[in-house]
């Protein structure tokens, strides 16, 4: 586009790409402050919003920020300076910048946050470690010969059919229809209280994710020439393949524990990582995890992989993956939740200036973590030695 997009062009092309209907239900996500009509030049994209990401956003004549974690989790009773929530938050509507969140909506998005990690990582034949379950509907519709073309092309650009990697997705079975119009009717063929009338027509149906329901059935009734639309709509028992959490691969060649460890050091800045695993492990088969994915250590470890990268794992976690003589049976590697996910600035900035390239969009210069890694000297050991 030729002139500055704003907020709300921003935040629906995010909103296509993780629709705020797959984040987890504790979440908060969506524009948290500021005016969705404000046209967008520059903007800052931050794991976090701190102060200094604000004062960044300032300094760089920015009119929205752009964060993974959000700064409103519950609700506020006022927005006020008491309180680092709520100072920050009204310091972001005094200064009239927009703050928008993209959290685990994110985490579950196709080449989301954990495929991120997992690219990172130089995993390949990326996949989801756990695919969300009972969050798909079938919807069938019956529709006139004259009108299923464009009833199919409503559904598809409303978003329905979407399987994998491809769009538009269908399937059509011919019939005939039968109605007799009620007396107060306005019938697409027949007249108001008139006879049984039939009409060709096809079954089309289509796959619909939960969260893009709403869309779809309003597309449908836009669509649709007949002024009462005959549908089923029910669930189906099957794994959406659109969205998930963690990410599962192959590194290229298969290399031991220790080098594993090196890597994950190495291309995620941590400055330690917690671990456990058997020292001569091999190390092929990875899962991911960006940020607090311990409650996936099962499934990882049900799904044969050899490593398993998240973070915030407790003490008591790490022995559910010895076997029942205390051996690893996989390593658990926490190189800590910021360094998982501070890849996510770079994942936003790549998306958004592919799609916005008139935006100038800034990736925070600020570690956002507040926290730090403290490496003794061993000084008081020699001291009292």
């Amino acid at each position: 586009m030729d002139h500055s997009p704003s907020i709300a062009d921003v935040t629906t092309a995010l909103d296509a790409w993780a629709p705020p209907g797959s984040a987890q239900d504790y979440d908060n996500v969506g524009l948290q402050v500021g005016d969705a009509d404000r046209p967008v030049t520059s903007a800052v994209l931050a794991l976090d919003a701190t102060p200094e990401v604000l004062a960044e956003a300032e300094a760089s004549d920015a009119e929205l920020v752009v964060t993974h974690h959000p700064l409103l989790f519950q609700p506020l009773e006022g927005i006020t300076a008491d309180g680092y929530v709520s100072n920050l938050a009204l310091q972001f509507a005094e200064a009239g910048i927009g703050l928008y969140s993209i959290h685990t909506n994110l985490d579950a998005a196709p080449d989301g946050v954990s495929f991120a990690l997992a690219e990172r990582l130089g995993l390949t034949d990326i996949g989801f470690l756990d695919g969300f379950e009972d969050t798909l509907y079938k919807l069938a519709v019956f529709v006139p010969e004259d009108a299923f073309d464009s009833v199919r092309q409503a559904l598809a650009d409303a978003g329905a059919g979407r399987i994998g990697d491809y769009e538009a997705c269908a399937f059509a079975t011919e019939g005939t229809g039968f109605f007799k119009p009620g007396s107060h009717t306005d019938p697409h063929i027949g007249t108001a209280g008139g006879e049984v009338e039939s009409a060709a027509e096809r079954k089309v149906e289509v796959e619909v994710a939960r969260w893009n329901r709403g869309t779809v059935m309003a597309a449908l009734q836009d669509a649709h020439p007949y002024e009462e639309v005959a549908y089923d709509l029910y669930p189906v028992k099957q794994t959406n393949s659109r969205a998930g959490l963690g990410a599962l691969g192959h590194l290229e060649e298969p290399m031991p524990l220790q080098a594993f460890l090196d890597r994950v050091g190495a291309r995620l800045d941590a400055g330690s990582l917690r671990y456990a695993g058997a020292p001569d492990a091999t190390v092929e088969r990875v899962a991911v995890c960006g940020g607090a994915g311990s409650d996936f250590i099962g499934t990882a470890r049900g799904a044969g992989v050899d490593a398993y990268v998240t973070a915030d794992v407790t003490y008591h976690e790490f022995f559910e993956v010895l076997d029942a003589d205390g051996t690893p049976q996989m390593a658990l590697i926490d190189p800590g939740h910021y360094e998982t996910e501070a890849l996510t600035e770079q994942l936003l900035r790549d998306w958004l200036a592919d799609r916005f390239p008139n935006v100038a969009w800034h990736r925070t210069d600020t570690t956002t973590s507040p926290m730090r890694t403290f490496v003794p000297s061993g000084d008081e050991g020699r001291a009292n030695s």
